[in-house]
């Protein structure tokens, strides 16, 4: 059987969901010792933003949603993929908020935590529900939209995009120690 587009995603889900069990464990762990790892919270943070959004929303939004916004689509799924896009949003914005949060811990601000715990809260409440409604209301649907070949083509701009996103987040890395 051939891959399809879903594939992929679907796989960087379930990465997602183990990375959220991880966080539902930091919470936990808090619950009982009142404090976190801000190096566990930095990895969350880094996790969601190089492989949660850049590699995985980057796939969806920038190839998926991109080809399936010329397509007829249906309304229902239309406004579904406008609701995934706002929930990108929304994801991107609690990520930095708990950066931020995590940085005012990190550096002795210990009444960061209650902002740490609530925003590591809505990410393990969000991101199950989130690939939910992509994995079983979304995506099967769409994938009909395409032909074979446009799903051959879409997987290996997949690849091409993957095979980017080490340099992009490596040249960051470097161009942020260079204007220290």
């Amino acid at each position: 059987m051939d891959m399809k587009p879903i594939g992929p995603m679907m796989r960087e889900h379930r990465l997602i969901e183990r990375m959220i069990a991880a966080m539902r464990r930091e919470l936990e762990r808090i619950d009982d010792s009142g404090e976190t790892d801000p190096v566990f919270v930095e990895s969350a943070v880094d996790f969601f933003r190089t492989y949660g959004d850049r590699t995985h929303h980057g796939k969806e939004e920038e190839i998926y949603f991109r080809d399936l916004a010329n397509k007829d689509l249906e309304p229902g799924l239309r406004k579904t993929m406008e609701e995934l896009i706002e929930e990108h949003v929304y994801a991107r914005g609690k990520v930095r908020a708990l950066r931020e949060a995590n940085e005012r811990y990190a550096s002795g601000e210990r009444d960061a935590l209650g902002e740490i715990t609530s925003l590591l809260a809505d990410l393990v409440e969000f991101y199950p529900v989130h690939i939910e409604k992509e994995d079983k209301r979304f995506f099967f649907p769409t994938q009909e939209y395409f032909s074979r070949e446009e799903q051959a083509l879409m997987l290996a701009e997949f690849e091409r995009f993957d095979a980017q996103m080490i340099h992009s987040k490596y040249m960051e890395v470097v161009s942020r120690y260079e204007e220290l």
